[in-house]
């Protein structure tokens, strides 16, 4: 009789631990970062790839914004720049024509000097050399503010082919990330204009589980920690994967309205996430449990 009653016991035991194991020390659902990619450029889609559960790369060339008008507009700022280039050339060359006289009239003016010093020209002749050479000061000091003016045109003409540069560049629409395209908003031939979205794509080679636990399992928990994930299988038994947790909250919270019974959600519980390594098993929104390792706890 004493057997039996041992045995029984031993049996309660070895359920009870095992009920025990069997509960979840959180509950959450998964969830990725999605992104958003916008048009940065305006004008009709004449290229459009991504379609709903496509696999994009990153840097990969999704999509081409028509660059007619500004192309053109490039063009007509690249033939005034050489115009104004031209101009340039020609003050320079005119400059240089000024220069040389100044110097052919400075030699005069030093030879009257010494002439006038001697006595032997009149100092009208003088006078009439100073004046001309004060003159070509004046138009050299003319000619070379109109070669600044020139030399600024230019420099804003650059610029502006910069800007119109940088539009076409961003009428080539690139795909930010690895990941797949969860939905699509715009249709080619359609008109893209700057902030308007196109389409959203996410990574979900990795998503995050994100449960609530309370303070008391908090000194049991640590970023870069492994635990275990379970997720259904069927209506009877789980699938069980490996987790990272990659973030602590450090704020307390209400449990949210979601989360099990009206007394549950009363609690104050601190948010986790967990990173899991999708094999397509998981999608967004599926509920998850998490269990610390036994040599954790």
């Amino acid at each position: 009789m004493r057997t039996i009653i041992l045995t029984l016991f031993a049996a309660t035991l070895l359920f009870a631990c095992n009920n025990n194991s069997d509960k979840a020390d959180a509950y959450g659902n998964f969830e990725v970062v999605e992104t958003i990619v916008g048009a940065e450029g305006q004008g009709k889609l004449l290229k459009f790839i991504p379609e709903e559960g496509m696999q994009l790369k990153t840097g990969e060339i999704v999509g081409v914004i028509d660059t007619t008008a500004l192309w053109l507009k490039k063009q007509q700022l690249l033939a005034t720049k050489k115009a104004a280039e031209s101009r340039l050339l020609q003050i320079k060359a005119q400059i240089d024509v000024q220069e040389t006289q100044k110097a052919t009239v400075l030699k005069e003016k030093q030879r009257m000097e010494n002439l006038v010093k001697d006595k032997a020209a009149p100092e009208k002749q003088l006078d009439d050399v100073t004046g001309q050479y004060k003159i070509l000061e004046s138009q050299i000091v003319s000619t070379k503010t109109q070669n600044q003016s020139v030399a600024g045109e230019i420099e804003s003409l650059v610029q502006q082919i910069k800007q119109v540069e940088d539009q076409i560049s961003k009428s080539y629409i690139v795909n930010p990330l690895d990941g797949t395209v969860l939905e699509k908003y715009i249709e080619p031939a359609e008109i893209a204009t700057p902030g308007k979205n196109l389409y959203k794509i996410a990574n979900l080679s990795t998503l995050k589980l994100k449960v609530y636990v309370s303070g008391s399992l908090l000194p049991q928990i640590k970023i870069g920690q492994k635990v275990t994930v379970k997720i259904d299988e069927d209506s009877k038994s789980n699938q069980s994967l490996d987790g990272t947790i990659s973030w602590i909250s450090s704020q307390a919270e209400f449990t949210p309205k979601i989360i099990q019974t009206k007394e549950e959600r009363v609690k104050q519980v601190y948010a986790v996430k967990i990173d899991v390594v999708n094999d397509g098993r998981i999608k967004v929104g599926m509920p998850g449990e998490m269990f610390i390792a036994a040599a954790n706890k």
